[in-house]
């Protein structure tokens, strides 16, 4: 079984991780420059006065629990967007390597690559056959020895499909040894399909990233994991600053997936996708639409014979809906996220013709 560390920075790998204070729970606190007592306003069960743990445990190992995975192979994220952050700092050099992305997608792979000075190579994703990726086309880019990292997004985003499974599975195999494949599950709750953490034991340099931004409701809390071999787990918590996500992000987490918490998710996921079937069929009856795009997240993806005309009625009825009409391949295109039933009443109306 091939190194996945031998696709990182050489510097990162030699690099001493911070000694950062940890604490004990049995343990009164006198070690981390503290004060003593707790503000006014502090509403977080352990105390805004302390910090939180340097990388938080507890939570780790019941993200891990939720994803079917060993604790080892849990990072604990501020959002997808650390994730991604660390994986391009953790595994391209600046002016030396490149990252792979599957436009039209997810806009923070190119960003962070762009911060670290590495290559961006967008190899569109197939409008013809669905948005699927064009595998023969990174196939072939990889093999020239800088890729590093490729990014697929499934459910992917703006589009909203499921990604082919025989094509991710090719890509994963083919980049064995001298890239990473990232598969972003943003989504998947969505989706009622299996995750791809299952290969991440067979492939060890399959990641998967995963959050409680959408089916838990926690965006405001910023809580990613990043699910891969234990290796590159340690390799990238040497990049994650001190005390990274803050503690009432971390006890709001863990009250999320208490069990109570967990059942009421899977009930609105359920209800999420029943409004998507919903609002999908009247946006497709609507002589003002030309397409609606099917869907496995909590989005969809519509086109408008006119769709500047749609946005304008959509404002009028205080609803805010993202614009993609002007970019390659999604003509006319706006991503309307699925709300609660009076929600979409409120849009089907707004949109009538």
């Amino acid at each position: 079984m091939s190194d996945p560390l031998a696709l990182a920075r050489p510097e990162i790998r030699a690099l001493a991780a911070h000694d950062q204070a940890s604490s004990h729970p049995h343990f009164e606190r006198l070690h981390a420059n503290e004060l003593p007592w707790r503000t006014a306003t502090d509403c977080s069960d352990a105390g805004l006065n302390r910090y939180p743990e340097p990388h938080p445990e507890h939570l780790g190992a019941l993200l891990a629990a939720l994803y079917g995975v060993d604790p080892r192979c849990a990072l604990p994220c501020r959002g997808s967007d650390e994730a991604i952050d660390l994986l391009v700092r953790g595994f391209c050099a600046a002016g030396r390597d490149a990252v792979v992305i599957c436009p039209p997608t997810f806009g923070m792979y190119a960003v962070a690559a762009q911060i670290q000075g590495a290559e961006v190579v967008s190899i569109p994703l197939r409008e013809e056959a669905g948005f699927e990726p064009d595998v023969e086309a990174i196939e072939a880019r990889c093999g020239l020895g800088d890729v590093k990292l490729v990014f697929l997004c499934t459910p992917n985003n703006p589009t909203g499909n499921l990604l082919d499974r025989a094509a991710v599975t090719r890509i994963a195999q083919a980049t064995a040894g001298s890239a990473l494949t990232v598969i972003d599950e943003a989504y998947v709750e969505f989706a009622g399909t299996d995750s791809w953490v299952q290969w991440i034991a067979r492939l060890p340099h399959v990641v998967v990233l995963r959050t409680l931004s959408k089916a838990y409701g926690l965006a405001g809390a910023r809580i990613g994991t990043l699910l891969a071999d234990p290796r590159i787990v340690n390799l990238l918590r040497k990049l994650v600053p001190p005390y990274a996500i803050a503690q009432p992000s971390i006890e709001a987490a863990q009250r999320a997936l208490d069990a109570h918490q967990q059942r009421l998710a899977r009930e609105r996921i359920a209800a999420i996708v029943h409004e998507r079937a919903r609002l999908g069929a009247a946006l497709a009856a609507s002589p003002c639409v030309t397409r609606v795009w099917p869907s496995d997240a909590n989005f969809l993806l519509v086109e408008f014979d006119d769709p500047a005309r749609a946005l304008a009625r959509l404002r009028d009825a205080r609803l805010h809906v993202r614009d993609f009409s002007d970019r390659p391949g999604l003509r006319k295109a706006l991503r309307i996220t699925v709300g609660s039933a009076e929600q979409n009443d409120r849009l089907i109306g707004s949109l009538a013709c």
